[in-house]
């Protein structure tokens, strides 16, 4: 069953009305009509419906909700994906995949060894973007929130975000001893957790002692080289099965 979002303005009592770009979507697409079922999410509580189509047009569908169902597509770890800028689309593979997972933010990183340098403009259109990946990511795989692409930042900048954190991961290439699976046997009752990947070019030795300064854990993910969009990857999908309902 197709699953889409929309916020409590949208929701009168029984009846929800679906609008915007996933209107085009279901008509045209999909090519649902009346009395055709879909899954709906309320962004601003979370709640889940299912709801019968009864009105359709180009602008608008209203939909008349058959009954409130309880949903466990959300984990209860809270992990935030610190990417560095990588090239091409890859950042576009990491927010697909990385929603699908569990992740529920990704904030784009400029570090030192970044060959992508982004100015505001582009970077603002490159976020929209990729917020929109990260919404049918969320649809797809039928999460209950929309992970929030945040806005570009220095590396500077996450110096002086890591103590928000229960845990704060950095994969690095260069650390030899301690392992992921070590740091998390060792932290179970983490709940909000930071992770940062380096970029195509690693992470600069002066950035690392940075981090430790200021209480980053950094960590091996074992003997092979992992490429920057596959790192994001496989440490979010241990962290969440390592911890996740602990």
């Amino acid at each position: 069953m197709q699953k889409f979002f929309v916020k409590d303005e949208q929701i009168k009592e029984n009846r929800i009305e679906i609008t915007g770009t996933d209107v085009n979507h279901i008509v045209n697409v999909l090519r649902m009509r009346k009395e055709d079922t879909v899954q709906i999410n309320n962004l601003s509580t979370s709640e889940n419906y299912i709801a019968e189509i009864i009105e359709y047009s180009n602008e608008r569908i209203t939909c008349k909700v058959i009954e409130k169902i309880a949903s466990k597509s959300e984990t209860n770890v809270d992990i935030h994906i610190y990417q560095g800028l990588p090239k091409a689309d890859k950042m576009e593979l990491i927010i697909q995949k990385t929603t699908e997972i569990g992740v529920k933010k990704i904030i784009p990183v400029s570090m030192e060894r970044c060959i992508v340098k982004l100015d505001e403009k582009d970077s603002l259109k490159k976020v929209e973007r990729w917020q929109k990946i990260s919404e049918v990511a969320a649809k797809q795989s039928k999460r209950d929130i929309i992970p929030k692409i945040e806005n570009v930042i220095k590396i500077s900048e996450v110096y002086t975000k890591l103590r928000e954190y229960d845990l704060f991961i950095v994969c690095y290439e260069e650390e030899k001893k301690k392992t992921l699976k070590e740091v998390l046997k060792s932290n179970t009752i983490a709940r909000k957790i930071g992770v940062l990947i380096g970029p195509e070019g690693g992470i600069d030795i002066s950035e690392i002692q940075k981090l430790k300064e200021n209480g980053a854990i950094i960590v091996t993910l074992g003997n092979r080289i992992l490429r920057t969009e596959t790192a994001p990857i496989v440490i979010s999908s241990n962290i969440i099965y390592e911890l996740e309902d602990n």
